[in-house]
């Protein structure tokens, strides 16, 4: 009995056909097939087979990374976990949620808005991300500013790995200490030292108010310093967005607004809890000092108006041809010349770059526009990862290596480090079988 004939006799097994991610990247071939459990003795097994048949293996959970996470190529097995699909539990007071890998990220959120609490992680493709993927790659989003990324929720974790054994890490205290910290291990990690198949979040209070502010400046420039002068005055917006010209435009275009009428960026901010009417107050001040236009709102209807521009921003970008979606993190006290060198790579190269920025954690999204995938919009990538080392950043922010950025990661982190996570991959995955040729 071959590898494929002792799969299907004990988890379902379909043709392959999810092979990729958003990111663009193409595997070299179909891969074997797709394994699809619903439980996580299913999981188990499918490794356990993997393993004694030394089959690569590439967990899935809805393909909305944007590095090239999820490809699969010939040879490889997907392993597809987005039927475990539970919320299992929710505690409403030691504010926790117990979930499997394939519940959306929008689901647990509004689950756990009925007890008062919040999933607080909140990445663009929410509605159809789920929690697994979003371990996987240590999703961001715009409420990072405030609550952090994904690694700041998670508390502990199930894990399968490549030999098939089940691993829990972390805990259900707030505190705890006992031995080393393989919960944050595995987060970011990206499939390629395990399988996570459960997963242990904390859940922040519901906040009783939001309020929005936004303001239009006459250049990036002094929207970033805007931006630069809330962290100097210790601000705390539980949003902060940072839209370019170029974003604007594309906006107005696709959306029949006049956003761009108004200047050439626009700055997007909120505040929530208790002290929310406070801090908006303080913000939208700081933000009207060099703004052309500024307004803030303290209702729903209202908020997300003002938060319309930066929704509808990669959308937009979107309606008029294909987008190679980059992700890259600077000090923020540089963030203004991140978006002065976007502007450069964009002219040097003759292409179109509309950037936006999550501008309270210096987490920019520099999006090329383009028709055909040539070497000026290769090039152009290149250089924006190359512009954030050279400003002290990092290639990635929140979307992850996968394939696109592991060149670039080398670069980053130097020989030394790379030879430390290797030997940590090698000791929990001694073939090499989890997402083989991915962030390493």
């Amino acid at each position: 009995m071959g590898f494929l004939d002792e799969l299907r006799a004990v988890v379902p097994v379909l043709p392959a056909s999810a092979a990729g991610d958003r990111s663009g990247v193409a595997g070299d071939g179909l891969p074997l097939a797709i394994a699809r459990p619903d439980t996580v003795d299913g999981v188990r097994a499918v490794l356990r087979l993997a393993s004694a048949h030394g089959v690569p293996v590439v967990p899935r959970g809805a393909g909305t990374g944007l590095a090239g996470g999820a490809v699969a190529g010939r040879g490889e097995l997907v392993l597809d976990v987005s039927g475990l699909d539970r919320i299992v539990e929710i505690d409403p007071v030691d504010a926790l949620a117990v979930v499997e890998p394939g519940v959306r990220t929008a689901e647990l959120d509004r689950a756990a808005q009925a007890f008062g609490l919040r999933y607080a992680p909140d990445p663009a493709s929410a509605e159809t991300s789920t929690i697994g993927g979003n371990i996987a790659t240590n999703a961001g989003g715009m409420r990072c500013v405030k609550y952090g990324v994904t690694r700041e929720a998670v508390l502990g974790l199930d894990v399968v790995l490549a030999d098939g054994r089940l691993i829990r890490t972390g805990r259900r205290t707030v505190k705890g200490v006992a031995g080393l910290d393989l919960t944050s291990l595995f987060v970011g990690s990206e499939g390629t030292l395990g399988v996570v198949v459960g997963a242990t979040l904390r859940l922040r209070p519901l906040p009783g108010r939001t309020l929005t502010a936004a303001a239009a400046f006459d250049s990036v420039a002094a929207a970033a310093r805007a931006c630069a002068e809330l962290t100097r005055q210790r601000r705390e917006p539980s949003v902060l967005e940072l839209l370019d010209g170029a974003t604007l435009e594309v906006v107005d275009r696709a959306q029949g607004t006049d956003l761009a009428a108004r200047g050439g960026a626009l700055v997007i901010a909120q505040a929530d809890g208790p002290a929310a009417e406070e801090e908006i107050t303080a913000i939208a001040k700081v933000l009207a000092e060099e703004a052309t236009w500024s307004e803030w709102s303290d209702d729903a209807e209202s908020a997300e108006r003002l938060l319309f521009a930066r929704r509808m921003a990669l959308p937009s970008i979107e309606r008029f041809g294909r987008a190679l979606i980059e992700d890259i993190c600077v000090p923020r006290s540089r963030l203004a010349e991140a978006f002065a060198g976007v502007s450069r790579i964009a002219a040097t190269h003759g292409v179109r770059i509309y950037s936006f920025a999550h501008a309270g954690d210096g987490n920019l999204h520099p999006i090329v526009g383009y028709e055909t995938l040539d070497a000026a919009v290769r090039r152009a990538g290149d250089d924006l990862f190359a512009l954030a080392l050279d400003l002290g950043g990092t290639v990635t922010g929140e979307h992850g290596v996968g394939l696109l950025k592991r060149d670039w990661l080398a670069r980053e982190a130097g020989p030394e480090v790379l030879s430390v996570q290797a030997a940590v991959k090698a000791a929990l995955d001694p073939q090499g079988i989890l997402n083989p040729g991915k962030a390493f």
